[in-house]
């Protein structure tokens, strides 16, 4: 082995043993995640409503429910509710792409100063 390769595994080694105390990082982790979480989270969210509502509808067309719930004309309301799923499911990553920018816009002075302060030492 390769003194430069020794040098290397050692290192490697050595990082894991060592305490880290750079407070910074996780501060840096504390903030990226205050953008994301709120964005992943409606897009989970309303991505599963919307699944929940086509699916509904779906059930209304393919099964007795209509008949349990005593629902007139099942098949009209069972393609109305699963066209607005669909159009729920259509408008998610949009709607989610426009809040996790906006988000990235509120946080990216904080965050660009930080990552300065920490790459500058």
């Amino acid at each position: 082995m390769k003194k430069s390769d020794q040098e290397f595994v050692v290192q490697k080694i050595r990082t894991q043993y060592t305490e880290k105390t750079d407070a910074g990082v996780e501060e840096l982790k504390a903030l990226d995640s205050r953008v994301k979480r709120p964005a992943n989270l409606f897009a989970g969210l309303f991505g599963s409503l919307g699944a929940l509502v086509m699916g509904a509808g779906m059930s209304l067309v393919m099964t007795d429910l209509a008949e349990i719930l005593e629902i007139q004309n099942p098949m009209l309301w069972g393609i109305l509710m699963g066209c607005v799923g669909m159009g729920m499911a259509l408008v998610n990553y949009p709607i989610y792409k426009k809040l996790l920018e906006s988000r990235r816009k509120k946080y990216a002075g904080q965050i660009i100063a930080l990552s300065d302060r920490m790459m500058k030492g």
